[in-house]
């Protein structure tokens, strides 16, 4: 007997108040651990045209939809008692007849008329998209027989809505194909267990114990670390002679992929698999999915943790223990060599040039700075200036010495030199984020190792890091970085405007470029709200209505967030709003199904103290593009509700928007 989750159980989940998905998650429990539990008051959907849809009582109103073959128990949804009833005799589970796959399928028929009938007025106008695919095509992809009709007088305008009813393979086919693409489904597997088929396994697990049960529902918005997408299966298997990549920008699955990617690395009993990401917080978040996807036995080949404090730790085990020097003292100690030097050099311009070149690349002597291309830098440096420059970069490196202080990113130096690193594979996410120490340390260990290391990341996320080439570390990744395309995480509307934010085509320093075009969203939503105030007053009274109607439309506050650019604004903000208040920067990795960005002012974002410390114009293009990779992050952490606002004269990010 086996006893299995939907995801469609994970995302119905998701919806209800903390206080039903309590009585709810017990009521799971109590079937798993007893099937036929008469206290959950089972009873057979009679109208259902599928006769395995069960519902099982939570309380008064709260009802589990379930799906009973033999002794096999399937959870497929959870609702409010009429919508559970309506829920099931609208859907059948079925294998699909070409590709195998289980599906849970919504019946043709039932579908509102009025849906239907917009969709065959639509197709009178505008030119089908799939009028000339033949059905062989249209099965290839997952569609079910009796949506053949429909999905062929698809258009522009309603392939998004029709997508929505369909299967996920089929729809994430018909989108790709409407996007100009060409839909790769999975090969059929005959007489195979239809569960089994990479389709179904994204969106059905079998739970084999009350802690697995229970990791899943306490994970509703994680459910992507359980649902593989077959698009993502080829990253997570396919071997690689050399490092490799996955890009794609936000809601896309580069998480999911890392983690079932490290997951199938520790496999080998042989390996010892670093999993990391460039903070602790979202370090704890891969570790807290890691028992969904794998056994203990395979975890425990696999060590969770941020990069940086790990190179600590790993630096006090084989140097014993050092103190580190803080910016604020680097900062002081070139403030002293520039106050007594002949050239004109700014503090801000010594560290700068400290924290991106020299002690970035480890240069170590004036030879060698002398002749380095200055990675990392545009501004030309005559020989003349790099001397003068060098005289305090020395007198730093002396003092430091003399204290018994290093920086951070020596600490990644001496690991590199020592030859050393207790890992045969390492899976980097958030890859953007990377510094030049950590990338060369892991390329000079583990970049020429097969499988060795494999990144995730989004060029359009980066905040933290300047970019540089990677391969100037010793990390090719050329030929062995692959885009994904399909997001799962954010609404269409959503995902519009958060692209707009960024140039639909990035350029690494390298010259390596990431096209973002192309990528479409699984599921239609509420347009973004983007507003101008007189006031902050009139700007907050504004958002706090948009968050009731929400909460009346059944948001829980708990699933919305609102975020600012800086802390102290954010605790200005928290008095007077009903949600969580948090500085955009750490939003990174996080999921709200309601998302609000505030005070998008003309001096916040971007923000006018980092302009003024700008020292040359490309460093003022750094900046500029990280305020924007910045809101973009922030905007691309909602799923389902967007809010941006501002006082006017507001952001010019946001002028872009309300244009």
């Amino acid at each position: 007997m086996t006893f299995r989750i939907a995801d469609s159980f994970s995302d119905s989940l998701a919806k209800l108040s903390a206080q039903e998905q309590k009585a709810a998650k017990t009521a799971a429990f109590d079937l798993q651990m007893i099937r036929d539990n008469p206290g959950l008051s089972l009873h057979r959907v009679d109208r259902a045209r599928d006769k395995g849809f069960w519902t099982a009582r939570v309380n008064r109103d709260i009802r589990l939809v379930l799906h009973k073959t033999g002794g096999d128990t399937l959870l497929a949804w959870v609702g409010h008692h009429d919508d559970a009833y309506a829920w099931a005799e609208r859907r059948r589970l079925e294998s699909h007849p070409r590709t195998g796959a289980m599906q849970i399928v919504e019946i043709r028929e039932t579908v509102e008329e009025v849906v239907i009938q917009r969709y065959i007025e639509e197709a009178v106008r505008k030119p089908r998209l799939f009028e000339r695919e033949p059905d062989d095509a249209l099965l290839s992809w997952g569609v079910p027989e009796d949506w053949l009709g429909v999905v062929r007088d698809a258009t522009e305008d309603t392939v998004l809505d029709i997508a929505g009813h369909l299967p996920a393979e089929a729809g994430e086919a018909l989108l790709q194909a409407a996007t100009g693409g060409r839909p790769q489904p999975a090969a059929p597997i005959e007489g195979a267990d239809p569960f089994a088929h990479p389709d179904a396994g994204r969106r059905f697990r079998v739970m084999e114990n009350v802690e697995e049960l229970r990791a899943a529902l306490d994970a509703p918005w994680e459910r992507w670390a359980v649902y593989l997408h077959p698009a993502q299966r080829e990253y997570v298997d396919r071997d690689f002679n050399g490092p490799a990549r996955v890009i794609g920008s936000a809601g896309t699955g580069k998480t999911v992929v890392a983690l079932h990617r490290a997951v199938r690395l520790a496999q080998d009993q042989k390996a010892r698999v670093l999993l990391t990401t460039f903070n602790a917080g979202l370090a704890e978040g891969l570790a807290r999915k890691l028992p969904l996807l794998a056994t203990e036995d395979v975890r425990n080949r696999i060590k969770v943790a941020a990069l940086g404090p790990l190179i600590g730790e790993l630096h006090a085990e084989r140097f014993g223990s050092c103190s580190i020097a803080t910016e604020d003292e680097i900062r002081a100690l070139l403030s002293d060599g520039a106050s007594t030097s002949d050239a004109p050099f700014t503090a801000d311009f010594l560290y700068d040039e400290w924290s991106l070149v020299v002690d970035a690349w480890d240069v170590r002597d004036i030879e060698t700075y002398r002749s380095l291309p200055r990675l990392g830098r545009k501004i030309r440096m005559p020989a003349s200036r790099r001397e003068a420059a060098w005289a305090i970069f020395a007198t730093l490196r002396a003092e430091l010495i003399q204290q018994g202080r290093k920086t951070e990113a020596q600490l990644a130096h001496d690991l590199a030199d020592l030859g050393e690193f207790p890992f045969t594979h390492a899976v980097i996410d958030e890859a953007q984020d990377i510094s030049v120490p950590e990338l060369r340390l892991l390329g000079k260990i583990l970049g020429g190792a097969e499988n060795g290391l494999f990144f995730a990341g989004d060029i359009g996320q980066r905040i933290f890091r300047a970019p540089f080439p990677w391969a100037a570390t010793g990390v090719e990744i050329r030929g062995r970085s692959r885009s994904l395309k399909v997001n799962y995480r954010t609404s269409h509307q959503i995902r519009r405007y958060s692209d707009e934010l960024l140039p639909e085509t990035l350029v690494e320093p390298d010259g390596t470029e990431e096209n973002r075009l192309g990528v479409t969203s699984l599921f239609d939503g509420a347009a973004p709200e983007m507003h101008s105030f007189n006031t902050r007053a009139d700007e907050v009274v504004a958002v706090n209505a948009w968050l009731e109607n929400l909460v009346q439309a059944g948001v829980p506050t708990e699933d919305a967030v609102c975020l600012v650019r800086t802390a102290q604004l954010a605790s200005e903000i928290a008095r007077r709003v009903p949600v969580r208040v948090m500085p955009m920067h750490e939003a990174k990795g996080a999921e709200y199904r309601a998302v609000g960005v505030l005070a998008l002012d003309q001096d916040i974002v971007p923000l006018e103290d980092r302009l003024l410390s700008a020292n040359d114009e490309a460093r003022l293009d750094e900046i500029m593009n990280t305020e924007r990779h910045l809101l973009y992050v922030a905007a691309s952490r909602a799923r389902d509700h967007l809010w941006m606002s501002g006082v006017a004269p507001v952001s010019e990010f946001l002028g872009d928007l309300l244009e």
